[in-house]
């Protein structure tokens, strides 16, 4: 398939990452949102009253009108939430705010989301669980539901272990250059990691995410006005987003168990492959990746249904920590310690982080990086890829 029309026509111009020990914010979710907006919006050298278009995910009540209001903006033209999914999201969300720009339906659009226990809690508690089937079977935090398909993964696609830990080392090895980062002066090597207490089979401590307080927005215009506000613009190559038709509701009969939800199947492209069709590159043209890690072992799956490393036991020759380092790695995964040793605020900081990559001031900037690639949630009811991209790429 040819590549997709809004390929490069939005670009992400300004960015700001907020984030805090959970439960240490100085303020609830929305007065974070709007100081990440206000700081995005200075990052990209507009007036927060420019901003007509509103995209965020994994629900809330921080919608177009309620910012909007706050801010003073002139005009309202695009309000959307992503729905389903939580974290599967956050790369979908700044599709969808490029997707406006590129269909003239809005000029200036920020993705974000704010995320603070004051208002929300944790979302490990096993109240998340009470709406579905999970808790009646004794499966009462995502580290239990992720460990089902990730222990499949190792037992029955033969992937080995070895590939989480080196994701995880890679992670708190970037984190080392990240003042901001909760892994920073905190490194983290084999023998540490194996000592580490279990939490759930085959997860140990160190391969769950972190659950931060904070905010996190990006702000998009078209390519020209881009081009207008600062030398070195993301430009959005592409993006995909969804799910396989029956994913959602047949989450624990589905029949590729042991994915991440990416990936091709018989029936349909699936999110991976439509990534690959809508920006016209192929896994070997990323420079640069930032995978949602909720846990280690559905971000390597995530890396196996994009096609960036083989599956099985093949996967551990490719997820070695030497190809996952900036410095010289073939395959430089989560530059900034990612959500394991960076933050979290469902995902969203890895956006920020690949659009640094693309403007070169990453602090583990990985040489002449022109692609860098988002993945989204993995292993949710919906996911999604975006790629981002210097404008030679165009």
């Amino acid at each position: 398939m040819s590549p997709s029309s809004m390929r490069g026509a939005a670009a992400v111009v300004g960015v700001a990452d907020l984030h805090y020990k959970r439960g240490r914010a100085p303020d609830g979710e929305h007065r974070l949102a709007l100081e990440a907006v206000l700081e995005a919006c200075r990052d990209a050298g507009i007036s927060p009253r420019e901003l007509d278009g509103f995209v965020s995910y994994a629900g809330g009540d921080l919608s177009g009108p309620v910012l909007g209001a706050d801010l003073g903006i002139r005009e309202l033209h695009w309000s959307t939430m992503v729905w389903g999914g939580g974290g599967g999201g956050a790369a979908a969300a700044v599709t969808t705010a490029a997707t406006a720009i590129a269909a003239g339906q809005a000029e200036c659009v920020v993705a974000f989301r704010s995320m603070a226990q004051r208002d929300t809690g944790r979302l490990g508690y096993a109240e998340y669980f009470y709406d579905n089937h999970y808790l009646a079977h004794g499966v009462g935090a995502p580290a239990q539901v992720c460990a089902l398909r990730t222990q499949r993964m190792l037992e029955h696609e033969g992937v080995p272990a070895s590939a989480q830990r080196a994701l995880v080392l890679a992670a708190y090895h970037h984190a080392q250059n990240n003042p901001t980062a909760a892994g920073h002066g905190r490194p983290l090597d084999e023998e540490g990691y194996a000592a580490a207490r279990m939490i759930v089979e085959p997860f140990r401590l160190f391969d769950c995410s972190r659950e931060s307080d904070g905010a996190v927005a990006l702000v998009l215009v078209s390519a020209e006005r881009a081009r207008e506000l600062c030398p070195d613009p993301a430009y959005v190559i592409g993006g995909a987003q969804g799910a396989p038709g029956g994913y959602s509701s047949l989450t624990e009969n589905d029949t590729a168990y042991a994915t991440a939800g990416f990936g091709e199947r018989p029936d349909c492209r699936g999110v991976a492959g439509r990534l690959w069709d809508a920006t016209g590159l192929k896994p070997d043209d990323i420079d640069v990746v930032q995978v949602y890690e909720n846990f280690s072992g559905p971000a390597v799956a995530s890396l196996i249904d994009h096609g960036l490393c083989p599956p099985g036991p093949a996967a551990g020759e490719v997820l070695v920590f030497e190809n996952l380092i900036a410095q010289g790695g073939r395959l430089p995964v989560n530059t900034g310690g990612g959500n394991i040793a960076d933050s979290f605020v469902n995902g969203m900081g890895l956006a920020v982080e690949a659009v640094r990559q693309v403007r070169g001031t990453s602090v583990n900037q990985v040489a002449g990086a022109g692609t860098s690639l988002f993945i989204g949630g993995p292993m949710a009811p919906l996911v999604g890829s975006v790629v981002f991209g210097r404008e030679e790429v165009l």
